[in-house]
């Protein structure tokens, strides 16, 4: 299997799967884990997923995690049951789980699960109050409500806060490229954060706007012409987080110069980001939203 098919493969479940799914998801409604006893042997099947009980203090509850988990560090010791392409089903049933906790872009799954008499709690993370909602959702069926309540409510004073340094200033026009092919010395195959997604909000979040306007795909793949046509005025690449890379990343960033017409490569404004709190969808956002909040407004005093 090729590198490049790997790493979509990658994409696709960080991004809850909609890299796949673009154009042709919509959500459905949930599937609950019943009332009644709490969760105490649970596997979840997105990064997402499982960052997030580990955030309420459910780590010592979790019995399997998917492929791609590797936050926190706890979980890679877990053992693993596969991914969205590949779920191991005979494994999950193995470790006796009284919940598996998945993405609600993973409905194929949910519905063999249920087969196999397997309680199922569904989330979205398809979109920041998604990802906050979920926090509040897995609390109460897990009995963590408390510990939820308290991350909300931490993560909206911090929005709070990077909306109050942002107010009234100039929204950059902001592209993201979560994708491509990387130190090849021009740009080949760029997929790019399109509209509706939760990466489209945290821009606006950060006190930017999103330079791509057409269409609600939500990955889209542009050439080098729609990217001029895009003109964004800030660059955040993506790609080598995902990648892995272990090309340095004055090579990475230098593909960009292909393209000197864009106001962002012109103006100096492209960077990497290879942070993952920026490709995994769950409570971390808010990292993302505060280092691309610094980044499009360097004139604000972020420590005053």
């Amino acid at each position: 299997m090729s590198g490049r098919v790997v790493l979509i493969g990658s994409i696709a479940v960080v991004f809850g799967a909609c890299f796949w799914a673009q154009g042709h998801w919509t959500e459905s409604t949930p599937t609950v884990v019943s009332a009644g006893a709490v969760p105490q042997r649970i596997v979840t099947m997105a990064p997402s997923v499982t960052e997030t009980v580990f955030a309420l203090g459910l780590g010592d509850r979790v019995v399997g995690v998917s492929d791609f988990c590797s936050y926190p560090p706890e979980a890679l010791d877990r053992p693993r049951v596969g991914g969205f392409l590949n779920t191991n089903y005979e494994r999950i049933v193995g470790l006796d789980p009284d919940a598996v906790i998945l993405l609600e872009s993973s409905g194929r799954d949910s519905s063999a699960f249920r087969k196999l008499g397997l309680p199922v709690l569904q989330l979205n993370h398809l979109s920041v109050d998604g990802i906050l909602a979920s926090i509040e959702k897995i609390g109460t069926a897990c009995g963590a409500e408390a510990d939820a309540r308290t991350i909300v409510s931490d993560i909206r004073r911090r929005l709070d806060r990077v909306a109050e340094k942002t107010a009234g200033r100039p929204r950059p026009r902001v592209m993201v490229a979560i994708d491509r092919t990387l130190a090849a010395g021009t740009l080949q195959d760029v997929y790019i954060t399109g509209r509706d997604g939760h990466i489209d909000r945290i821009i606006e979040l950060a006190g930017g706007q999103n330079a791509y306007r057409d269409g609600h795909a939500r990955f889209p793949v542009v050439s080098q012409e729609g990217i001029l046509k895009i003109n964004p005025e800030v660059i955040i690449d993506l790609a080598y987080g995902l990648a892995g890379s272990d090309a340095d990343q004055a090579t990475i960033r230098a593909d960009w110069q292909c393209l000197p017409e864009v106001d962002a490569v012109r103006r100096g404004r492209v960077y990497l980001i290879a942070d993952d709190f920026a490709t995994v969808p769950g409570p971390r956002f808010i990292l993302f939203v505060e280092k691309l909040a610094r980044l499009l407004h360097p004139e604000v005093d972020w420590n005053g």
